[in-house]
C-alpha cells in the first residue's frame, strides 16, 4: 500500500469513527411486545432520536410487526407495547405517535425523561447526494446492539414497494452492510447528518441495501406529529396498469399509452358514489396524466383531500367524472 493510500484509509477511518462517536448515543434499539408480559416479544429493530426531547424515528414495519392498521385516529394497537433502549443501557417505555406504512416510517416518543437533554441525530438533506459518498449505518442487527457498518452511496433514485402496494420514490441504495434488526436505524453522511432511514435488504444479495431518503421523512414527520398518520386522497378503487389501444390514444390525444383499468370499486367510496365501475380505465385526474397505478397513488396526495376533483375515464368514450375525494380510511390500503 502506498503512502497516499495509507493516508486516505486513515482519513476514512477517522471520519467514520468521529461520526459514530458523536451520533452513536442517539441510536436506539426498539422492541415490540404484546400484552402478555416481558417474554412476549413480537419483534424489533432500530431507531434513532431526532429531537432532544425524546422523539424516535424508525420504520413502520418495526412498530407494527406485521399487524394491520385499525380504526380510529391513532392507528395504534392497544395490545402492542413499545420499548426503547439507549446506547448507555437505559430502557424506557415508548409512546406510539404515528406511522405511515406507505413510506415505512414511524415516530415513537420516550416518556419519563428530562426534556431537552438527549443526544440526537440531526436530519440532513438527501436531494444533493452523489454516488460514491460515504454512508455510515448504525443499528442493532441480529440483536447485536449498536453495530456500525460503513460503505458508500451506491445508487440514487431507486424505488421500493411497501407492504401496502405503494412505491417509495427516491430510495437510496448503499453497500453499508445491513441485516435484520438494522431496520429503522440511521444512514449517516460524513458530516454526521442523517441522509436516510435504513429499511430493507435483498436476501441472498451481496451489499445491496436500501434506505428511505431523509427528504421523505421531512415531509412525513410533521404529519405524524399532528395527525398520527399521513393524509392522502382516497378514491376507493383497485386497479392495474393496462396498455391502451393506439386508436384510443390518437382519438383522445392522450400523452400516454397506458392507463389504470378499474378491477373493483369499494362500496360507498367516492368512486362508487360517482358511478365509477369495474372495467373503466382511468387516464387522468385534475389534468394530470395517469398512466400507471403508481402514478395514481402519487397523485392522490394530501392536496386532494376533501375537495372536488375530476377524473378522466374511458368507458367506450373518454368522459370527465367529477368526484369528491376524502381522506383514506386507516384500514384501506388501496388507491
Amino acid at each position: 500500500m502506498g503512502a497516499n493510500d495509507a493516508f486516505l484509509q486513515d482519513a476514512y477511518s477517522r471520519t467514520v469513527s468521529e461520526v459514530v462517536e458523536r451520533l452513536g448515543p442517539s441510536v436506539a434499539a426498539v422492541r415490540l411486545h404484546g400484552s402478555g408480559g416481558a417474554d412476549d416479544r413480537l419483534g424489533g429493530g432500530s431507531g434513532f432520536l431526532f429531537t432532544p426531547d425524546g422523539y424516535v424515528l424508525t420504520n413502520s414495519h418495526v412498530v407494527r410487526a406485521g399487524k394491520p392498521p385499525v380504526h380510529g385516529k391513532s392507528g395504534a394497537r392497544p395490545e402492542l407495547r413499545h420499548q426503547v433502549s439507549l446506547a448507555d443501557g437505559r430502557e424506557f417505555d415508548a409512546r406510539w405517535v404515528g406511522d405511515d406504512p406507505d413510506t415505512d416510517l414511524a415516530v415513537l416518543s420516550i416518556d419519563g425523561l428530562s426534556r431537552g437533554s438527549l443526544a440526537h441525530a440531526p436530519l440532513g438533506r438527501s436531494a444533493g447526494l452523489r454516488r460514491g459518498q460515504i454512508a455510515i449505518a448504525i443499528g442493532n442487527p441480529l440483536g447485536f446492539e449498536h453495530t456500525v457498518t460503513a460503505g458508500i452511496v451506491s445508487a440514487l433514485g431507486r424505488s421500493m414497494r411497501t407492504s401496502t402496494g405503494r412505491l417509495i420514490p427516491d430510495v437510496i441504495q448503499t453497500d453499508a452492510a445491513l441485516n435484520p434488526g438494522n431496520s429503522g436505524g440511521p444512514l449517516l453522511d460524513s458530516n454526521g447528518e442523517v441522509i436516510g432511514i435504513n429499511t430493507a435488504i435483498i436476501r441472498g444479495a451481496q451489499a445491496i441495501c436500501f434506505a428511505v431518503a431523509v427528504d421523505i421523512a421531512h415531509w412525513v414527520i410533521p404529519q405524524l406529529l399532528q395527525h398520527g398518520r399521513v393524509r392522502r386522497g382516497y378514491l376507493g378503487v383497485a386497479g392495474q396498469t393496462q396498455e391502451l389501444h393506439r386508436r384510443v390514444v390518437l382519438t383522445y390525444e392522450l400523452p400516454q399509452s397506458t392507463g389504470v383499468r378499474v378491477m373493483s370499486v369499494e362500496p360507498g367510496s367516492p368512486a362508487a358514489q360517482v358511478g365509477v365501475r369495474e372495467g373503466d380505465v382511468i387516464v387522468g385526474l385534475d389534468g394530470v396524466a395517469i398512466p400507471t397505478v403508481d402514478a395514481l397513488h402519487q397523485t392522490l396526495d394530501a392536496s386532494r383531500v376533501n375537495r372536488d376533483c375530476v377524473l378522466k375515464v374511458i368507458r367506450g368514450v373518454r368522459q370527465p367524472v367529477p368526484v369528491y375525494l376524502t381522506v383514506r380510511p386507516l384500514e384501506v390500503v388501496r388507491s
